[in-house]
């Protein structure tokens, strides 16, 4: 087992360079099976999910080469249409990107039911509800989903709620299809546009990304090509809130801070700097302690609940009481009772957690409960006093880059330790 060893408290400053997009590599890398060709991605994050992705494709008989640690090339004319490996596939949630996939490339999946962080109930019925709109047949039960169609024919797909899972789902199933697909009431984050711009790349007809609307006329087959994934918001978001946290300077580079206006738009509310150098960095300076704020989650643009987690930890020696009302999971607040053993004062009710903004954190012994619970665990460490372990490691390998040598860089005292 690993674990981080952090001694605080650090001002964090200088500049970090952001990775591409967990949450898009996770749909471009199964989005890779409905292409007849070869296709390079490139601004790929070496992160443990890419690499568990890299593996199920291969079993279904595609050829991937890692000429560089951030790009690969996928060569999938040659896909065996097998079951996907349900031990593989239950590891980690976007697994169930493989579905849509497989079901346009192949006319049927099967996959292990996906796994990952655990932060509630998270349903599929609004996948299955894409996919027998373009008349398939979908099955859950066993621990495996099943879905097969003798034909997909395009169709209108109205979303009860909205979900960037589903709406990405449909999208892959619905890119091969005969005819025109309508999919309504979409999610509209940075990464379900760049999954159609990198479907759009290869040959397929996509409409209406990043709006309520999204419309795919069906195409007879993709092409290989070149495609760079976009920045991690996420990431961005991540520094972003450390320098607020430790009281630091950072400058944000390689991120699209268009993406990044929620959080920006809360962190000057705290009385920080929010400096857009151009349409591509942006630093972030904290001088003196935040102000409160109240936060509420929601679907973008509204602010991400990826961020939720370390903003609660900018949060937690901010002055007076804020407040965070998560509305996407109802078990985000985990790393709460974690930020209470470092000497944060969180009453969490429900859906909504009170945070009483203390002098400062003091090290403790933490544990990660998801992966973006571990990144707050870490700035958290790096603003404490005294010495912070955190442990399970994994899941913050799950989405993040080289976090430890990028916290180093900007003058963190962490180390991966080896139990």
């Amino acid at each position: 087992m690993e674990k981080f060893v952090i001694n605080g408290k650090t001002r964090l400053k200088g500049e970090v360079s952001i990775s591409g997009a967990k949450n898009a590599a996770v749909a471009i890398l199964p989005a890779t099976l409905l292409v007849n060709g070869i296709c390079t991605i490139e601004n790929l994050p070496n992160i443990s999910d890419i690499n568990i992705y890299c593996d199920i494709l291969k079993t279904l008989g595609v050829k991937i080469s890692r000429p560089e640690p951030n790009t690969v090339i996928v060569d999938t004319r040659f896909v065996s249409c097998n079951d996907a490996p349900l031990e593989m596939t239950g590891k980690f949630r976007a697994s169930y990107y493989l579905i849509g996939s497989l079901l346009g490339r192949c006319h049927k999946a099967v996959v292990g039911m996906p796994g990952g962080c655990k932060l509630g109930a998270r349903p599929i019925d609004q996948h299955a509800k894409a996919f027998e709109a373009l008349g398939a047949t979908v099955e859950i039960g066993q621990g495996k989903i099943m879905a097969t169609a003798e034909k997909l024919v395009g169709g209108s797909i109205y979303l009860d709620t909205v979900s960037v899972g589903a709406t990405i789902n449909a999208i892959l199933a619905s890119v091969l299809a005969d005819g025109t697909t309508t999919i309504e009431n979409v999610a509209k984050e940075p990464h379900v546009v760049d999954i159609a711009n990198f479907l759009n790349t290869m040959g397929a007809d996509i409409h209406g990304a990043g709006t309520d609307i999204i419309k795919i006329n069906g195409v007879k087959e993709l092409h290989g090509g070149t495609y760079s994934i976009v920045p991690d918001q996420i990431e961005a978001g991540t520094f972003m809130l450390a320098a607020v946290a430790t009281r630091g300077d950072i400058i944000i580079k390689n991120c699209i801070t268009k993406h990044l206006d929620p959080l920006s738009a809360k962190i000057r509310e705290m009385g920080a700097i929010v400096e857009e150098i151009s349409g591509d960095t942006i630093r972030v300076c904290c001088n003196e302690r935040p102000k409160n704020v109240d936060i509420k989650t929601l679907p973008y643009p509204g602010f991400p609940t990826d961020l939720q987690s370390p903003m609660g930890v900018a949060l937690s020696t901010a002055e007076g009481t804020s407040m965070i009302a998560e509305t996407i999971w109802e078990s985000r607040f985990q790393y709460t009772a974690e930020l209470n053993r470092m000497g944060a004062k969180i009453n969490v009710q429900g859906k909504v957690a009170f945070f009483e903004g203390v002098d400062e954190l003091y090290g403790s012994i933490v544990s990660a409960s998801d992966l973006r619970a571990g990144a707050a665990l870490v700035i958290a460490g790096i603003a404490a006093n005294g010495t912070t372990e955190v442990h399970n490691l994994q899941y913050i390998d799950r989405g993040y880059e080289n976090i430890e040598e990028k916290f180093r860089a900007l003058g963190a005292d962490i180390k991966r330790v080896t139990e």
